[in-house]
């Protein structure tokens, strides 16, 4: 009988991020990963189920399931607005340079004020 060798999973991802081809499919994923991990965050906090939350939108239980699920490659802003909405939440959107890691989905504190408002610009 052949035994099953089991892993580490934070030292197998350790490992597989050595690979570059991996660690940019990882970096091309995260903001996805990132977005659902919140959803399902405010929606469970919320205590509501999808279902619940799709009644919110106003869109269906399986629409949210793939939010969720991280799988969301052609979901619009509107539908993002209207779930933030839905859970009392305010959307933010964040622009980065590729290949540098974000933390989380938020502006970058060093471009705002502590308000969330872009500085004015300098006269010339």
């Amino acid at each position: 009988m052949s035994s099953i060798k089991a892993y580490n999973f934070d030292e197998l991802l350790k490992k597989q991020l050595r690979n570059q081809r991996f660690k940019k499919a990882d970096d091309d994923l995260e903001a996805e990963y990132a977005l659902a991990s919140q959803v399902i965050r405010f929606r469970i906090e919320q205590n509501l189920t999808q279902a619940e939350l799709a009644r919110r939108v106003g869109t269906s239980q399986p629409a949210i399931a793939r939010l969720e699920s991280g799988n969301h490659t052609n979901v619009t802003l509107s539908f993002l607005f209207r779930v933030a909405r839905a859970l009392e939440l305010k959307p933010e959107l964040r622009l980065a340079k590729i290949g540098r890691r974000s933390k989380g989905l938020t502006p970058d504190r060093t471009s705002t004020t502590h308000r969330g408002k872009t500085p004015a610009r300098k006269q010339r």
